[in-house]
């Protein structure tokens, strides 16, 4: 495995075929049916995670020799005894139970961490057709088209209204918390929304705020992290901390995190 600081911005780019290739997969599977079944933490498992992965796997160590790669499916079956300083991280079918219920809210993600945080991510829903790509060295895009050689549009956060915050939450998971922590603000709408998407929301000026008590991975968090710091927004933990990765002390999973779409 290699520690040394990648050039994230052509790495980024170069996996933007590799994205749509992934989606298409998932969207044939979704549209001929599928089986789901239970991993160890009882959350629902597909052949579209399985093969998604595949294609990932195989276009990064094309891509990125040499870089390590934790992906979901790949970690349930063996954890890493030790993590690079910059590597990869996948989830390539992030909202499986979006994926099941057939709501279309679910994404394809891969990240680029280094010295502990995401500088590039991808993230792509493949049955709503929008596709968001971020790196640190050129900012925060949504590619408007159904291939690699779409448009590229800037996206960024917006100014938080006046008049109040829309906030966005999970779908498909409840958060009890939620309501204590937002009697501190003012808020004049909330929507509801899966996977990395409530990030991408976030980041194209969509919604204010997005506070999470309740458990994520870091493959959940690490693209849409990369998409919405690149857009100016942030992702910190509930003491002000940012959100980092690699933190095998907890077993890659994450801490209570609220992402804004300021700094």
């Amino acid at each position: 495995m290699q520690d040394h600081t990648p050039d994230s911005s052509s790495i980024i780019r170069s996996l933007v075929p590799c994205a749509f290739e992934a989606g298409r997969r998932i969207m044939d599977i979704y549209s001929t049916g599928f089986e789901v079944s239970a991993k160890d933490d009882d959350s629902p498992v597909t052949d579209a995670d399985h093969a998604s992965e595949a294609i990932i796997l195989e276009h990064l160590a094309a891509r990125a020799p040499g870089l390590q790669v934790i992906s979901e499916e790949q970690h349930a079956l063996a954890a890493p005894t030790r993590i690079a300083r910059t590597f990869f991280l996948v989830d390539p079918l992030d909202g499986t139970r979006e994926f099941v219920n057939r709501n279309g809210e679910f994404t394809v993600n891969i990240a680029l961490v280094h010295d502990r945080v995401p500088i590039a991510g991808i993230v792509y829903a493949p049955a709503i057709g929008r596709f968001f790509i971020a790196g640190r060295d050129i900012g925060a895009f949504e590619i408007k088209g159904d291939n690699a050689g779409g448009v590229w549009e800037p996206i960024s956060v917006r100014r938080p209204p006046d008049i109040g915050l829309t906030v966005i939450a999970s779908r498909s998971h409840g958060d009890p918390a939620l309501e204590t922590y937002l009697r501190d603000f003012t808020v004049v709408e909330r929507i509801s929304a899966g996977s990395s998407l409530k990030f991408c929301n976030l980041a194209c000026g969509q919604a204010d705020l997005y506070p999470r008590h309740g458990r994520t991975m870091e493959w959940d968090t690490a693209a849409g992290q990369a998409v919405l710091e690149c857009a100016g927004g942030s992702v910190t933990t509930f003491d002000g901390t940012r959100l980092r990765y690699a933190k095998t002390e907890r077993g890659l999973d994450n801490p209570g995190f609220v992402a804004r779409g300021w700094q």
